[in-house]
């Protein structure tokens, strides 16, 4: 895999992004990806598909009734809406309240509801089984 054409193509995807948005939607892309997320991009997406084309970083979605929240990756192409999250597994298990944990499948649940494909990637799977993913996806 050529890492400069990567790293030129996530720059100027992101840049793109970045442009068309503003507030809290704008902040949280503005400065690049987490390390899990643009590591999933490297490792698991650019190979697989070699372009960004109908990809969204940190895709806003206004909530039922409680405001806005972030889906890490949201593929959207005609009818096809796919969310992507990435979990880390300490992020996942032992920095979140009870509360949090219940409230990711409530988030989940609406994202089904509003006919959304969910997929839910581990991080070691894409630090270590990469190739897994660019087949499941």
């Amino acid at each position: 895999m050529n890492d400069r054409l990567f790293e030129e193509s996530y720059q100027n995807w992101l840049a793109k992004h970045a442009a068309g948005r503003s507030g809290e939607n704008r902040r949280r892309i503005k400065d690049g990806l987490g390390h899990a997320e643009k590591l999933m991009l490297h490792n698991v997406w650019w190979p697989a598909f070699g372009h960004f084309q109908y990809l969204h970083p940190e895709y806003e979605m206004q909530d039922f009734g409680e405001g806005y929240r972030y889906i890490d990756f949201a593929y959207i192409r005609s009818h096809v809406r796919i969310a992507i999250e990435i979990d880390g597994y300490g992020t996942h298990l032992r920095h979140v309240t009870r509360r949090q944990f219940c409230d990711q499948w409530v988030r989940q649940m609406h994202l089904t509801n509003d006919n959304w494909t969910v997929v839910r990637i581990g991080y070691d799977d894409i630090e270590q089984r990469p190739r897994l993913w660019q087949q499941l996806l």
